[in-house]
């Protein structure tokens, strides 16, 4: 149910100077206006002077931080802030959970929830899940998203961190390909631009409807001039300049492929992509024998589609390493919250195919009588690398 917004921030205002403050954060635009800064967190701090509330600001360019005194300092700065047209707070204290947004219409929803203590482990030490990105991020207010799927895009950031190098100079740009409502899409530009890096991000989906969505969130999340969305195929929407990381999570069958297929083209230096389902090649198991001795494998239904998955990502880990790249299938989040749970993660080396890739390659495609859809994009989207 909405509420009167001043009446919302005045109970905001509350919990920030209430000494049990644990932590806070501001972000995301009303609609027509914009902050000066695009978020804002504020955190107790002792120093040796004392207690003071630490405040720290984005322009989007660098991070301002200072510490306040309490008592009027702390209130000045706060009231500062609560001026400011931010669309979203998230609040916690030792007690309590506030949640606002800010409607269109100018009013304020708000979850209020009381604290839980993590449970204590054996040792006597308590266990809190430690995510990437907060789960009551401010993002998450406005872009929504089940539980399953923060877990899911909080396990995906998690394997982009382990891919990307610590230091990193000038823009990255960033592709989503096949991005959806673009859970991954924000949360990858929060999380990068969290680590300090200057980010330029892309999502691609084919439903114009999406596009503006997505766009309209970019908008009020105030990132419209860092993140944009187009509508157009995987393989032929226009990105330009081109990406140097390339993004896909759960692109339906060939989708994949074609997601691989224009990070290879654009020559991407790093590529995430978790795979959906595995229905080409699966579709082609079932039209013709199994080699011997391998009739087994696919003669019970179950066991001919999860093959049909394995042998699909092999195959496309195999052209991407021909192709110049160091590639790895590994499984990103537990079983239980996704089955599609694998991930292909790539970084490009130009070092060229060994005789015995290209060999092992072919003989696998050869026994199995497939014919890998990556395979006949990468035939014409990209010449292997020779050397």
């Amino acid at each position: 149910m909405a509420e009167p917004l001043d009446a919302a921030l005045t109970e905001v205002r509350a919990l920030l100077l209430d000494p049990a403050l644990t932590r806070a954060v501001a972000a995301g635009r009303r609609r027509g206006q914009r902050p000066s800064v695009i978020r804002a967190e504020l955190r107790p701090v002792t120093l040796k002077a004392g207690p003071r509330l630490q405040i720290s600001t984005s322009d989007g360019a660098r991070p301002y931080t200072r510490n306040v005194a309490a008592g009027s300092d702390a209130a000045a700065a706060v009231d500062a802030l609560l001026a400011e047209p931010f669309g979203n707070w998230h609040v916690e204290t030792a007690d309590a959970t506030l949640q606002l947004r800010v409607t269109k219409s100018g009013e304020a929803q708000v979850h209020r929830a009381t604290a839980t203590r993590p449970a204590a482990t054996p040792g006597g030490h308590d266990r809190e899940k430690e995510y990437l990105l907060d789960p009551g991020d401010p993002i998450f207010a406005e872009i929504g998203g089940s539980a399953a799927k923060r877990r899911q895009v909080d396990a995906f950031l998690r394997a982009l961190a382990a891919t990307l190098p610590d230091e990193l100079t000038g823009t990255l740009r960033v592709v989503d390909l096949g991005c959806g409502n673009a859970y991954l899409t924000f949360a990858a530009y929060r999380y990068l631009t969290g680590r300090g890096l200057d980010v330029e991000l892309v999502g691609v989906d084919v439903r114009e409807d999406q596009r503006q969505r997505n766009t309209e969130l970019a908008e009020r999340l105030g990132w419209a001039d860092r993140v944009r969305f187009v509508a157009g195929t995987i393989a032929d929407a226009v990105v330009d300049p081109a990406p140097d990381l390339v993004l896909a999570l759960h692109a339906c069958d060939t989708a994949t492929d074609e997601a691989l297929a224009r990070a290879v083209r654009w020559n991407a230096r790093w590529v995430l992509a978790a795979p959906c389902c595995h229905h080409d090649v699966a579709a082609q198991l079932r039209a013709r024998p199994a080699p011997a001795p391998y009739e087994l494998l696919t003669r019970q239904g179950i066991l001919r589609e999860r093959f049909a998955d394995v042998l699909s990502d092999a195959l496309r880990a195999g052209l991407l390493r021909l192709h110049g790249y160091r590639a790895e299938v590994v499984e990103f989040v537990d079983s239980q919250h996704t089955p599609r749970n694998l991930l292909i993660r790539a970084r490009q080396t130009g070092t060229a195919p060994t005789a015995e890739q290209r060999r092992d390659y072919r003989e696998l495609v050869d026994q199995w009588q497939v014919s890998p859809r990556l395979e006949t994009l990468l035939a014409t989207d990209a010449p292997v690398v020779t050397g």
